[in-house]
C-alpha cells in the first residue's frame, strides 16, 4: 500500500480509503491530498480538523449549488460532504462531543445526495428486538427481479459508506445490494445504542425474513446472500452458518477470531475506545473477555452455501492467516483468492485498489444467477 505519510500506516490507510471511494464519488483527488497535507501523523486532533474543514466546506458548496437548482453539482458535492465528515469522526472517540455531531452531519449531507438522484435508493427500517437496524437497497436500474445480497460493513462502520463501491460493482452487474447498519454500527450504535454481538446471525436472519416480507416488489427473493467486509468477514460466515436459506456467502475480509486479533495490540491503539464501544464494555480486560466468543470455532463448518473469501497478503489489520485458516475450516463449495502482498489491492480490504475485488464481484453475478 503507498503511504502518503511514510512508515505511518494508520493515516496513511484512511487517505488511501478516500482515495479509492473518491472513483465512486466518495472524493476529488486535490480535495483529499489538500486534506492529507494538514494531517500531523499521530495527531488525531489535525486528523479530525483537516476532514472536517473540508467536509464542511464541500458540503456549503453543495448547499450552494442545491440553491441555485444546480442539482448534479449540489449532489456530487454532498457525497464529498459526506465521506469527508465521516472520516473526521472515524479517530474520535465515542466521549468526544464532537463525534455524534460529525456524524448527523455526514449523513445530513447523504440523504440530501440521494435526495436528488435519478434512480433513488429505498431508505429502509428493520425492526430488530427493540429497536431498529436503518439501512438502502441500492437497486440495478432497469432489471427486473434483480437477486439481492444483504451487506453489513465492519467494526462500527457506516451502510452509506458501501454506496461508494459495492452498490455501484454490484448494480452495474445487475444485483441489488442492501447494505445495513447492523448493531455495533452506524445509527444503530451512535443513535438507537445497540451494540454488537457475537452472534451476528440474529440480525441477519432479521434482515432475511424483512426483505422476503417487505421487498417481494423490489427482488428476487429467492436469491438472496450474505456478504460483509473487514470485521464483517466474521458477521458474513457466522449469519452464513446459521442461516442456511442464504444462496451465497461472501467474505470480504476473513476473521477467525476477533479476540486474537485484538490481544496482542497496544492499550492505546487509536481504535481501542472504539472497539470498547461498541461491545458496549468499559475497559479493554472486559472487551478483550467478550472477543472470546467471536470466533469461527466450531462455526465455520456449518457453512452450506457456496463461498467466496477475498483477502489482502499484505492486510496489516487482519493478518492473512484468518484467511487461511477459515479456508481451511470450510467444508462447503468455496473459491479463495489471496491478492499477493508485492501487489496494490493486497491491503486490508483492497481498500488500495477496488479494481482487485471484481473477480469477487464477478462471482457473486454468476452465482446469484443461477
Amino acid at each position: 500500500m503507498w503511504h502518503y505519510f511514510p512508515n505511518q500506516y494508520m493515516p496513511s490507510y484512511q487517505v488511501n480509503r478516500a482515495l479509492t471511494q473518491a472513483h465512486y464519488g466518495g472524493g476529488e483527488f486535490a480535495e483529499i491530498l489538500e486534506a492529507a497535507s494538514e494531517i500531523t501523523p499521530g495527531d488525531n486532533e489535525s486528523f479530525h480538523n483537516a476532514w472536517s474543514k473540508i467536509g464542511n466546506t464541500i458540503f456549503e458548496e453543495g448547499e450552494n449549488a442545491s440553491k441555485n437548482n444546480n442539482t448534479a453539482t449540489a449532489r456530487r458535492a454532498y457525497l464529498r460532504a459526506f465521506n469527508y465528515l465521516r472520516t473526521c469522526e472515524f479517530f474520535l472517540k465515542p466521549s468526544d462531543d464532537r463525534k455524534l455531531p460529525a456524524y448527523l452531519k455526514a449523513i445530513e449531507a447523504f440523504h440530501k445526495a440521494i435526495a436528488l438522484f435519478d434512480h433513488k435508493p429505498k431508505q429502509v427500517k428493520i425492526p430488530f428486538e427493540d429497536s431498529f437496524m436503518q439501512g438502502y437497497l441500492f437497486s440495478p436500474e432497469g432489471v427486473i427481479d434483480a437477486p439481492v445480497m444483504i451487506m453489513f460493513g465492519g467494526l462500527d462502520s457506516l451502510a452509506e459508506e458501501l454506496y461508494f463501491g459495492p452498490s455501484q460493482i454490484l448494480n452495474e452487474r445487475g444485483i441489488a445490494l442492501l447494505v445495513i447498519d447492523g448493531p455495533g454500527q452506524g445509527a444503530t450504535l451512535r443513535v438507537n445504542h445497540v451494540h454488537t454481538r457475537h452472534d451476528y446471525n440474529v440480525p441477519a436472519t432479521v434482515a432475511f425474513d424483512w426483505v422476503l416480507e417487505n421487498l417481494k416488489n423490489d427482488v428476487d427473493t429467492s436469491r438472496i446472500g450474505i456478504m460483509a467486509v473487514s470485521m464483517g468477514g466474521y458477521m458474513a460466515a457466522r449469519s452464513a452458518a446459521f442461516e442456511s436459506r442464504f444462496k451465497i456467502c461472501c467474505i470480504w475480509g476473513a476473521v477467525w477470531s476477533y479476540h486474537d486479533i485484538w490481544k496482542n495490540r497496544p492499550t492505546n491503539h487509536p481504535l481501542a475506545e472504539i472497539v470498547m464501544h461498541i461491545v458496549g464494555a468499559d475497559n479493554m480486560p472486559d472487551t478483550l473477555e467478550l472477543l472470546k466468543e467471536f470466533t469461527l470455532e466450531g462455526v465455520a463448518e456449518k457453512i452450506s452455501m457456496p463461498t467466496y473469501i477475498l483477502h489482502g497478503e499484505d492486510d496489516r489489520q487482519n493478518f492473512v492467516e484468518n484467511a487461511y485458516k477459515l479456508s481451511e475450516a470450510l467444508t462447503c463449495e468455496k473459491t479463495v483468492e489471496i491478492i499477493p502482498k508485492e501487489s496494490s489491492g493486497s491491503a486490508h480490504c483492497q481498500i488500495d485498489n477496488f479494481t482487485k475485488t471484481y473477480n469477487m464481484f464477478d462471482w457473486v453475478a454468476r452465482e446469484m444467477k443461477k
